[in-house]
């Protein structure tokens, strides 16, 4: 019988296996870093691999994967998947961080960004963490970690195609952890705020940035470490009771 009263209280991931979808840059770079540093072994999925992420893994003395692939293939994921529990055995977490974020709006609509956006951000995600809860039944157990976005919980100009699919991560959190919770497997996502990744610092450190910044409570956009924060939070033992949650993370914006 499992007891989930003695949890770690250092939120520590020592003994699992991630596999972090997205993980070549940005949040899903963090993310590997902290699991890394918490204990965790390392798998990253992207298109292309980072350079310097195997180092900084095996620095830390765990293990490291690289899957070069696409999330919208589904012989990549499956792929990855088999390659992982390969090579350490198991899988315990899944974190779906890949995807890509456009500003368009209702009367600019484009019909092939709408498809690329929903199969990356939406398919990718559904398709992967269908993939990852079957051999986690089989394992007894895990996480999966969905990346949100304050655009899907609120309306903001620009975002139809990317709020709409963020929207139905959100949603597929919730069907995914009525349904898979009998099987110890707990699933939740994280809705951020304006993150400031090398690419975030491009596009908001400007005269948008700043009055932006002026509707939210606390005044400041957020950081990828803080997002990675979190998702040690949710992969970790101590968070065995949450399931179905989505964490926000936006200083406030959504409580307005």
């Amino acid at each position: 019988m499992i007891d989930y009263r003695n949890f770690n209280e250092d939120f520590s991931l020592a003994g699992k296996t991630a596999v972090i979808t997205g993980a070549a840059s940005g949040i899903g770079y963090e993310i590997a870093k902290m699991y890394a540093r918490k204990g965790a072994d390392v798998v990253s999925f992207d298109m292309h691999e980072a350079k310097d992420l195997g180092d900084y893994v095996k620095e830390q003395g765990r293990g490291y994967l690289a899957y070069v692939g696409n999330i919208t293939k589904t012989e990549d994921i499956d792929a990855c998947i088999a390659q992982t529990v390969e090579k350490f055995g198991k899988l315990d977490i899944l974190v779906n961080c890949a995807g890509i974020g456009v500003v368009e709006s209702v009367l600019e609509h484009d019909e092939d960004l709408w498809d690329k956006t929903i199969a990356v951000n939406l398919t990718g995600t559904v398709r992967f963490g269908r993939a990852a809860a079957k051999v986690m039944k089989e394992n007894g157990g895990g996480k999966i970690i969905n990346m949100g976005s304050q655009a899907g919980i609120v309306a903001l100009d620009g975002h139809l195609t990317y709020g709409s699919c963020k929207a139905a991560v959100i949603y597929a959190t919730k069907q995914f952890a009525m349904e898979l919770a009998q099987y110890n497997i707990n699933v939740n996502a994280i809705s951020p705020t304006i993150i400031l990744t090398p690419m975030g610092e491009e596009n908001w450190n400007n005269e948008k940035g700043v009055e932006f910044k002026k509707k939210i409570p606390a005044r400041r956009f957020g950081y990828p470490e803080e997002v990675a924060a979190c998702a040690v939070f949710l992969a970790s033992d101590a968070a065995s009771l949450i399931n179905g949650a989505n964490l926000v993370i936006d200083g406030g914006f959504t409580i307005c």
